[in-house]
């Protein structure tokens, strides 16, 4: 019955059939079979995963038709299954229904992802991703069977950023998975995928998700543009496409997160930011951002709202003390000596006694030092990479104390600015910070406490200056926005976050409604909702 109404679909004018409107292509599809398999055979002459069954000739009057395929790209017991159906097809006899083309869809094919293609640039695209594209004799149009599958990565755990209290599934390589991940979280219509192809060699397919009334369509318009803008030859990762799209190019701190974890994309959705999943990667692109929005994890959220308060102040402190720890500790034993206690004083130049270095170049030996191990600790194979940059930096730390290289304080010192590097959330801010530390230890170590002063005025003013897809990088402080700060550094209780985050939604901008609790109940929060408890 399906090869029947393929038949009749692909009729001309005269005999009946259907037509549709063509889209403009450079290149029409041939008519004659042996035409068109020659041409597509061309175009994949050095590929052994290129199969072409062709069917033509084998003394049936349904015969003249042929498949083609890429081997690996394609479901074996789809394929199989699609075999058997062509093999029914050419061995029958009967007459062909001649109904219209819409009343076939419905009635044999009711998902609708068949498509017939009438370019030879669709075909390959269609090829190329996985379909079985069929070709008939005398007809101009070709049909495109959808049965993509092949080896995958399975939902897993992610990598990258582990909860101890969450969903446990991360985004894999497979962008309908990637989709199929955030559906689940959202079972909304309004929730809604735009697909592009970018890359003239890749034609990577690109996702711009949002949901429709919650997300400002001018946000939705602007990353449709840039994503439209983009010519390129390939995009391998969302890595591509955030170097591409991103306000501030030169900046060293990201305007983006990205992310594997599908509940983070889906809190984020709901905030009124868009989201971008690209194929072949796990790594979604999340924006507009705000500085403040790489310091919440989405643990913040499955927790005790007053737990997750102190946790995002730690990450806040250890931002300060990545940055500025071992710049401070310069300026100080260089120059302002004597802010440093006494006693403290005396056991640090005691232990530089024997130094012969300068603070300044004795921390820059260690942080160069710290940053090799740990850029071996990554590149290492897996089962001895955390043991080399474990043992490497405590080997390596406690030979140059003993041999006089360096003090023990700077030890100390280095050691805690990276273990406090750690704990910020999202990697891509870590980096920025871990770059960001050299210049002010430069700074410390020419002019002091007022070199760091000369540097963080100006890294302020930059930051001020920053804007992720329009919404200011420090927005809710500059500018300032009151009903933000309830989900900032302070996480209020969920019954207290009514609305979503400003500059970021659209029309909707309440969360939910306000929460009652129950009549007597022996609650703080009762005293605090109720007018006459005052009196």
């Amino acid at each position: 019955m399906v090869f029947r109404w393929i038949k009749n679909v692909f009729k001309t004018p005269e005999e009946g059939g259907s037509q549709t409107k063509k889209p403009k292509h450079i290149e029409s599809m041939e008519i004659s079979l042996p035409l068109k398999l020659t041409s597509i055979k061309e175009a994949y002459e050095h590929s052994p995963d290129f199969v072409v069954r062709d069917f033509s000739g084998c003394g049936t009057k349904n015969s003249s038709l042929a498949i083609c395929y890429i081997e690996g790209l394609t479901d074996p017991a789809l394929l199989v299954e699609l075999m058997e159906s062509v093999n029914q097809f050419i061995n029958t006899t009967s007459p062909l229904e001649d109904r219209p083309l819409d009343v076939q869809v419905k009635r044999i094919l009711p998902s609708g992802n068949i498509q017939i293609l009438d370019s030879v640039q669709l075909v390959h695209k269609a090829i190329l991703t996985g379909n079985v594209v069929i070709l008939m004799d005398g007809i101009q149009n070709v049909l495109a069977v959808p049965i993509s599958g092949g080896a995958r990565r399975s939902v897993e755990e992610p990598t990258s950023q582990t909860v101890v209290r969450g969903p446990k599934e991360g985004f894999t390589e497979e962008l309908t998975t990637n989709i199929t991940l955030v559906r689940r979280k959202i079972r909304s219509p309004d929730l809604k995928f735009q697909m592009h192809n970018i890359g003239e060699y890749t034609q990577t397919s690109v996702a711009l998700a949002y949901i429709q009334g919650i997300a400002k369509p001018e946000v939705v318009a602007e990353v449709t543009k840039r994503l439209g803008s983009i010519n390129t030859d390939s995009i391998l990762e969302s890595g591509y496409i955030e170097e591409f799209i991103q306000d501030s190019p030169l900046t060293p701190f990201p305007t983006m997160i990205n992310t594997e974890r599908p509940d983070t994309v889906a809190g984020s959705l709901l905030d009124g930011q868009v989201a971008i999943l690209v194929d072949g990667t796990p790594f979604a692109l999340i924006a507009p951002v705000t500085f403040f929005n790489f310091f919440q994890t989405p643990e913040d959220y499955y927790q005790r709202y007053d737990i997750s308060t102190f946790l995002r102040a730690i990450r806040m402190m250890s931002f300060l003390i990545s940055l500025l720890l071992p710049s401070t500790f310069i300026a100080l034993t260089t120059f302002q000596q004597e802010m440093i206690p006494t006693t403290l004083l005396v056991t640090l130049a005691a232990q530089r006694e024997g130094v012969p270095f300068p603070a300044l170049l004795e921390a820059l030996l260690m942080e160069v030092t710290f940053e090799v191990i740990r850029e071996a600790g990554v590149r290492m194979p897996r089962a001895i990479g955390p043991a080399i940059s474990i043992v490497g930096a405590l080997v390596i730390g406690q030979a140059a104390v003993e041999a006089g290289l360096v003090s023990g304080a700077m030890v100390i010192v280095v050691s805690f600015t990276a273990i406090s590097n750690f704990v910020i959330p999202y990697f891509s801010m870590a980096t920025a910070v871990r770059l960001m530390r050299f210049p002010f230890m430069l700074l410390a170590g020419t002019l002091g406490l007022f070199g760091i002063l000369a540097g963080a005025v100006p890294l302020l003013a930059h930051l001020v200056s920053l804007k992720s897809l329009g919404v200011d990088y420090l927005m809710p402080f500059s500018p300032f926005y009151k009903s933000n700060i309830k989900d900032l550094i302070l996480r209020v209780p969920w019954w207290a976050m009514k609305t979503r985050p400003e500059e970021k939604v659209g029309l909707n901008k309440t969360r939910q409604a306000a929460h009652q609790y129950p009549s007597g109940s022996n609650n703080v929060i009762d005293s605090v909702n109720d007018p006459d408890s005052s009196k």
